[in-house]
């Protein structure tokens, strides 16, 4: 598993290593769904991005997407065949952060286990840290 971070200087550019430590890891699972929605739909090549956005009842929130490109600045890195982006200020909030994916009866989606996030919200969606 290659969980070498790097920063995008452009789009189209090639990423430089960076010494910042990796903010989030996939569990199998996890990897597992983000290899199937991928296929599905026809992204090969595609980054997984995770970003903490403003949303919730808590203040902030997770924003998952896959995009054709990391933005400028973004930090990079693979996971077992997963291309994954963040940007700096997401980092600083995720920074240990696993993310599994759940299905039970009452449905399916992606687990925050987050040691930054202070509490979250009743239903989950978003934190305070």
């Amino acid at each position: 598993m290659d969980s070498t971070p790097t920063t995008s200087a452009a789009p189209a550019a090639s990423p430089a290593p960076q010494a910042t430590p990796v903010a989030v890891r996939l569990t199998d699972a996890a990897i597992a769904q983000v290899k199937s929605v991928i296929k599905a739909q026809g992204f090969e090549d595609y980054f997984f991005s995770i970003r903490v956005v403003p949303a919730g009842c808590s203040g902030l929130g997770y924003d998952l997407n896959l995009v054709k490109e990391s933005k400028a600045g973004d930090l990079t890195w693979e996971q077992d065949g997963v291309k994954i982006a963040s940007d700096p200020m997401s980092s600083q909030y995720l920074g240990g952060t696993e993310i599994d994916y759940v299905s039970a009866i009452t449905g399916s989606g992606f687990k925050f286990n987050n040691p930054n996030a202070k509490s979250s919200c009743g239903c989950g969606t978003s934190f305070t840290t």
